[in-house]
């Protein structure tokens, strides 16, 4: 083998030790997960959690706002039968959801809310609707032969 071979080949060997050695002290030593990991519930028993027993929009502070929404089976229960949620336009929305059955995904058309949604886990969001008009909610995962039925609405109005 050549000296210059053995040189890149000691190099590229040493970076990758380091790059271990450093990712496994951030993930094991100082604790780092990844989000979805920080909060877990039994979703069997979702609708006994506090947060998902009443699905829908609630104001938490002066233009601020808690949207909760539990994913099911070609549905998003977000607090009404009529699927609209109203949300005033400026205002910052803390956006929670969880499943309880299959991975749902979760994408509010035309904006950069975009989520997995996950059995077991709370995933969550905040965005600021600063654009009035009408989004689609809508599941970007396919979750079985109902899928594309899988919608609601959120209003953003002045």
């Amino acid at each position: 083998m050549h000296k210059y071979e053995k040189i890149w080949l000691w190099l590229g060997s040493a970076s990758l030790l380091f790059f271990l050695v450093v990712l496994g002290i951030s993930a094991f030593y100082m604790g780092s997960k990844p989000p979805s990991c920080a909060v877990t519930l039994d979703p069997e028993n979702v609708r006994e959690h506090q947060l998902f027993k009443e699905p829908g929009l609630t104001q938490v502070g002066d233009n601020e706002y808690q949207l909760t929404i539990v994913s099911s089976a070609f549905d998003y229960d977000v607090g009404n039968p009529e699927k609209v949620v109203e949300i005033p336009v400026g205002a910052t929305v803390h956006i929670s959801t969880t499943t309880t059955d299959v991975i749902h995904g979760f994408e509010i058309a035309g904006t950069n809310v975009n989520m997995m949604v996950e059995p077991g886990y709370i995933s969550t969001l905040t965005n600021t609707f600063d654009n009035p008009g009408t989004y689609t909610l809508v599941c970007n995962e396919y979750c079985g032969i109902g899928h594309h039925l899988m919608t609601a609405t959120i209003e953003v109005v002045e």
